[in-house]
């Protein structure tokens, strides 16, 4: 059964007293990056069970979590003009196929 895009969830469960972050994602992205952290870092970064559908459930430390104040525009013009005068050009996408 396919989910809709709506159904599609990321769920980021954690409470006070543990130190440990439950992260459920279907977000491909976030696969990608939590597949490459806990190669990267097996010990801390662990699958926490196998999933039904295409998500993926990893514990993670709660201090790798957070939330940023997001770029404004100012700060991205800032940026993109510091790139260009470095000769510094975006990553190309791979096309999905």
């Amino acid at each position: 059964m396919s989910l809709t895009k709506a159904e599609r969830e990321t769920i980021i469960l954690f409470n006070e007293a543990g130190p440990s972050a439950i992260v459920y994602t279907h977000n491909s992205r976030l696969k990608r990056k939590l597949t490459q952290l806990a190669k990267k870092y097996p010990g801390t970064i662990l699958p926490e069970r196998p999933e039904e559908s295409d998500a993926v459930s990893y514990i993670v430390p709660k201090k790798i979590i957070t939330i940023r104040e997001p770029y404004s525009e100012a700060r991205r013009k800032a940026d993109s003009e510091r790139a260009k005068a470095a000769g510094i050009r975006p990553p190309q996408r791979k096309q999905e196929q």
